[in-house]
């Protein structure tokens, strides 16, 4: 799929049937792999010379909030697709492949009628496209809060020994706890686990000999149980800490184990739940977007070609999407299709650019400017 499309409009000098059919031959002559179409703008509304100017203004603005708004939402249906594992399928416009959407374009009478000024026309779609931006970035960050929620919990049970979660690595077996005595959860350094063996039992005085053992290890630490009288417990910590070993806080409650299983088993649906709806409301909005931006461009470039060419509109509006190769080529065959005159007075003597009316509109004798469907 060709993702790199001119929007060009020719003036017609005779026929605009006559002007379709020198431009398929030229360019079935001279650049055959130029994929070609017609661009089927209605008659709208032209309104005053001062209200097309006014629009100009604001043409360039509103193409890239709006062409913006289209790559972030196909981005994020990217992105969902790859973390959910779906293998990424052609975007779909009611059921049209996006790129033949806008290469068979058909104006929606219903939704845009043709007798309304062209301000309201691009006014609306700028709203419509805002509102659903702004509902794109409120439904993203409900779901980037719930995936954040479950990262901290991740970081806690795969983090280091000293800050991470124990509580599915130490088992009610591995603790003493009774009236007089309590095991401690020690954090011992890998390289001083023999310092640790050989001076736990004399760090104080109540400690149970051979009561340390080793529950679990990773790259930087171990964490050792150590049982000893509760009267001897801060004693212990502040001997230990000196010693460079950390006492972690610990306390076994299969009641809130439960409880953090279930949090993590909730956060992993809603997870998946918004991660599903988000990406279902990125696939109808996205068609919403695209075809909006679709009508701007047509809107875009009927007025333009009045500005350009005058009344009554006359012009030939197509759809090319030439290789890179091809580009130069291309421009000259619809140079040549121009009023000479008309062509001498909007070619530079380096073949530059002057202003022109739509802003990031390419410079030629014709209407023209490019659009990225990515």
């Amino acid at each position: 799929m060709a993702t790199r499309y001119w929007i060009v409009s020719l003036p017609v000098q005779t026929s605009a049937t006559s002007l379709w059919s020198r431009l398929q031959e030229s360019i079935s002559k001279n650049s055959f792999d130029t994929p070609l179409y017609r661009f089927n703008i209605p008659n709208l509304r032209v309104g005053t010379l001062d209200s097309l100017l006014a629009l100009s203004d604001d043409l360039l603005k509103s193409n890239t909030f709006i062409e913006t708004a289209s790559h972030k939402i196909r981005r994020q249906i990217e992105d969902l697709e790859k973390i959910s594992g779906i293998l990424s399928s052609s975007l779909t416009i009611d059921g049209v492949p996006v790129d033949s959407y806008l290469t068979k374009f058909v104006w929606d009478e219903a939704k845009y009628p043709t007798m309304a000024p062209l301000k309201e026309i691009v006014d609306g779609i700028h709203v419509q496209v805002a509102k659903i931006d702004d509902d794109l970035k409120v439904r993203i960050a409900e779901y980037n809060n719930v995936r954040s929620q479950l990262n901290a919990i991740n970081r806690k049970q795969t983090g280091s020994l000293a800050v991470r979660d124990l509580s599915n690595l130490v088992k009610p077996e591995d603790l003493v706890t009774s009236e007089h005595l309590v095991t401690l959860i020690a954090v011992v350094p890998k390289y001083s686990q023999k310092d640790w063996l050989s001076c736990y039992e004399t760090l104080t005085t109540y400690v149970v000999p051979r009561s340390s053992k080793n529950l679990h290890e990773d790259n930087e630490y171990a964490i050792y149980t150590v049982t000893l009288f509760n009267r001897d417990a801060d004693n212990f910590r502040t001997k230990a800490r000196e010693r460079g070993f950390q006492i972690r806080d610990f306390e076994y409650s299969s009641e809130t184990q439960e409880n953090r299983k279930q949090e993590l088993e909730k956060l992993m649906q809603d997870q998946e739940s918004l991660r599903s709806s988000l990406l279902q409301w990125c696939y109808t909005s996205y068609g919403e977007v695209f075809t909006s931006w679709m009508h701007f461009c047509a809107v875009r470039l009927f007025s333009e070609s009045i500005l350009r060419y005058g009344l009554p509109p006359s012009f030939l509006s197509v759809v090319l999407s030439p290789s890179v190769k091809s580009e130069k080529k291309v421009r000259s065959i619809l140079e040549s299709l121009c009023d000479s005159s008309n062509s001498t007075f909007w070619k530079t003597e380096d073949d530059g650019n002057m202003g022109s009316l739509g802003g990031d509109a390419d410079t030629h004798p014709y209407v023209s400017f490019t659009i990225n469907l990515i």
